[in-house]
């Protein structure tokens, strides 16, 4: 039996809404590519800051690289005043965004100290007044990305997602968290229910989903229409299609073997070297490394080891000798 069904937003369908979520200097084109490959409803950018993607900084338009493989693709971006959200989401329309995101949920200290991300939780007439811009600037559907509120005091979350439908959004996310919490304690995928109620719009669990049990629970207790899956996903972008599978009644799927594993982190290393060129790709793929190899016999001192490496060539002779002994070759 499916638990979740097909949903709209607006001109685009999102057949299992089982959803990638945006995050900052992870889930870039390499990674997404791998987590489409293997089955995503949809995938979204990392946060871009809209007054640098007005400036189209290197960076920016780095994170606004897609990939025709994640189509329908969606951009997220972030900002502080009605202005640089316009314009930004114009831009990104124009690169071939078919979903812009608003980013009302980052509990980064940089961001919220710059009245973006989850900021704007204690400045709902800001919030109203960029989503309005935001909206009125593109053709294709908006959607919209929140906490709670900004603390327990404060759990607005409902409030603004009325808000956001008046003005036109098409779809709402959740983090079962406050601002104040950041990332601390669980996420409360009950209270997201109050949000459904409050809104006939689509609305996605997001917040401590890194399991097929989980995904289900926060179904459940939500009454969402879908989940979004940030670091559950670290190091198994096959997670989503294993979610995507158990939620619309196709059954268990089993991890990738060993090879596979091994022959995705080797193709996403060299994705990231041509990305970011060589010294930056290396640095920035040390973290993916380690959530890949996490959990396996030896894995705290291969770490250790291999992040010493700056020589791509070495760290891939290193990835492949230690995942040599469990390799069905080896094995055979």
């Amino acid at each position: 039996m499916s638990l979740v069904k097909p949903i709209h937003v607006g001109p685009v369908t999102i057949d299992a809404p089982v959803i990638l979520a945006p995050m900052t200097g992870v889930t870039d084109l390499p990674f997404r590519k791998i987590v489409k490959r293997y089955g995503a409803g949809l995938t979204v950018s990392e946060m871009i800051a809209s007054q640098a993607m007005i400036r189209e900084t290197r960076q920016s338009l780095q994170k606004a690289a897609w990939d025709p493989v994640e189509e329908p693709v969606s951009l997220q971006l972030a900002g502080c005043t009605p202005f640089e959200m316009g314009e930004a989401a114009r831009l990104n329309e124009q690169r071939g965004a078919a979903i812009i995101d608003i980013n009302m949920g980052c509990p980064v200290k940089k961001v919220v100290n710059g009245d973006a991300g989850s900021a704007l939780m204690r400045d709902l007439p800001l919030a109203a007044s960029i989503i309005d811009a935001t909206v009125k600037a593109v053709k294709v559907p908006v959607t919209l990305k929140m906490r709670m509120g900004w603390d327990h005091s404060s759990l607005n979350a409902p409030e603004l997602a009325r808000i956001a439908e008046d003005l036109g959004v098409h779809m709402i996310t959740v983090h079962g968290r406050t601002r104040c919490q950041m990332y601390k304690g669980s996420a409360d995928w009950s209270f997201i229910r109050k949000v459904k109620e409050a809104t006939k719009l689509p609305v996605i669990a997001n917040g401590d989903i890194c399991s097929l049990e989980d995904a289900r629970t926060a179904l459940e207790q939500s009454g969402a229409d879908g989940v979004m899956i940030g670091r559950g996903a670290y190091g198994r972008p096959w997670l989503l299609a294993q979610v995507m599978s158990d939620l619309t009644g196709g059954g268990h799927r089993l991890d990738p073997s060993m090879d596979e594993q091994l022959e995705v982190i080797l193709e996403q290393y060299d994705a990231m070297q041509s990305l970011y060129g060589r010294q930056t790709g290396v640095n920035l793929a040390r973290k993916h490394i380690g959530w890949y190899t996490k959990g396996l016999t030896g894995s705290a001192e291969f770490r250790n080891s291999v992040n010493q490496q700056d020589d791509p060539a070495v760290v891939v002779e290193m990835l492949r000798e230690f995942y040599s002994p469990w390799l069905s070759r080896a094995a055979a």
